[in-house]
């Protein structure tokens, strides 16, 4: 017994001796302090510094990425009567107006006023009001604003912050403190107005569930927010050309196409190259130039049985998929 308890006691000694060791080794990983920088030693200036960084299309998809609204620049110190709101934007895909308030602050009463006078002076569906940090008085009246108001007016709380490892490059962050419930509201919408019928109901939910599993997926698509309607649109870098993913319950069918607004140029630019890009997408797809109406389709069909919705994340997927396959291709020959 005396050699078994030697024996259990030397390997008790070997034990201890790798952990030392391997405590060693953790100790000496170089690990890089994070550190929060104050937001006034990167924008001195609120407006001149600030809002013309943010103005930069690079940096207003950082804040379209953390929204998931498509967020296009129209100008910068846009006026309202006396005042000049900091940025004024449109969404891309459906034109309404964006207006963004900065405050490299706390939250405050003026500026919650400004961004409700700027409001109803462009008559913006989608108000943001970038800051250092909110209130929770203010974060509480912006909930209230979006709780009792219709899916025409929309309002977000969104809190900057840079971060910094060691003397590593400063990195700008994004987010979300306060934002609307488009589900509630558009619920509340139909109510107030008319009833959703069952298929719009459906066709909201199937968006919702889309979107949500694009996030889910990391997707390199940047979808919208989802609306009771049969289409699904997403920009791909084209001013005159966007993504539509369509669905319709009456033929039990989904596509994805090139929606072309309002340009045959476009249009014919890409058929002229029709054999490389169905080559390189490996699919057969359905031109559709559409002589004498302004918009052209380019599509790719597929069956499918909609109301049968725990088929819903095969469809998701198919769509998903297509959709990035056809930002790809199509993108090279913009």
């Amino acid at each position: 017994m005396g050699a078994g308890g030697g024996g259990e006691r030397k390997g008790n000694i070997k034990y201890w001796k790798d952990v030392k060791v391997q405590g060693t080794k953790m100790t000496e990983m170089e690990l890089g302090q994070l550190k929060k920088v104050e937001l006034r030693k990167v924008w001195k200036n609120e407006a001149r510094d600030f809002t013309t960084w943010l103005a930069l299309e690079e940096n207003l998809n950082k804040l379209s990425d953390e929204i998931g609204i498509e967020i296009s620049l129209e100008q910068t110190e846009a006026n309202v009567g006396k005042f000049n709101v900091d940025i004024l934007a449109r969404e891309e895909g459906t034109d309404r107006m964006i207006i963004i308030e900065n405050q490299l602050e706390a939250t405050n009463h003026d500026h919650l006023g400004k961004l409700i006078t700027y409001a109803s002076g462009h008559d913006a569906e989608v108000n943001i009001w970038v800051v250092k940090q909110a209130r929770e008085e203010h974060k509480q009246a912006v909930d209230w604003l979006n709780e009792h108001t219709d899916d025409k007016a929309n309002f977000f709380i969104v809190r900057v912050e840079v971060w910094q490892i060691d003397n590593s490059k400063l990195a700008p962050k994004f987010q979300v403190v306060s934002s609307p419930n488009e589900w509630a509201k558009t619920i509340k919408k139909s109510a107030q107005q008319t009833q959703l019928t069952d298929t719009k109901l459906m066709q909201l939910e199937f968006w919702t569930e889309f979107r949500d599993y694009l996030i889910n997926k990391k997707s390199k698509l940047r979808p919208r927010k989802a609306h009771p309607q049969h289409w699904f649109d997403m920009t791909f870098g084209h001013s005159k050309a966007q993504i539509s993913l369509t669905m319709n319950t009456k033929t039990d069918e989904i596509a994805c196409e090139i929606y072309v607004h309002d340009s045959k140029e476009v249009y014919n630019g890409y058929f002229e190259k029709k054999d490389k890009i169905e080559k390189e997408l490996g699919m057969e797809l359905v031109w559709m130039g559409l002589p004498g109406k302004k918009a052209s389709r380019i599509k790719i069909i597929k069956g499918s049985d909609l109301d049968d919705r725990k088929s819903w994340n095969e469809e998701f997927d198919w769509m998903m998929k297509t959709a990035e396959a056809f930002q790809a291709v199509f993108t090279k020959y913009k």
